[in-house]
């Protein structure tokens, strides 16, 4: 079992920043994919970012040139830098972790992120 705990949303002003972070516990060895993935009110689940053990990343073009995700394999933690936070980016924010790049493997409970003014 692998147990992961996302911190860092909140409230921010359009154009603003937020830095979310996840952490990973338990049986880690064989996370090979951690991705970001985000649910607005009403709406599907959808994918924001990934980044393997190897360090190769995806963005979804919705993000690309705003957010940026970082990874410390040593520590098990992923970060999602976001910039210039558009109102349209409001969700909760759900860190997973996967043997490989397909959707399934161990969920954090999310955390939530709002741009309003």
């Amino acid at each position: 079992q692998v147990q992961l705990v996302e911190y860092g949303g909140g409230l921010v002003q359009p154009g603003g920043s937020l830095r979310l972070s996840c952490a990973a516990s338990g049986s880690s060895d064989n996370i090979f994919v951690m991705t970001w993935y985000r649910q607005a009110l009403g709406e599907q689940r959808e994918f924001v970012a990934g980044i393997s053990r190897t360090g190769g990343t995806v963005l979804a073009n919705s993000v690309k040139g705003r957010f940026t995700i970082s990874r410390d394999n040593a520590k098990n933690t992923v970060s999602l830098q976001m910039n210039s936070l558009k109102p349209e980016d409001t969700a909760l924010y759900y860190c997973n972790a996967n043997s490989d790049w397909s959707v399934g493997g161990y969920w954090g409970q999310g955390t939530q992120v709002t741009v309003s003014s």
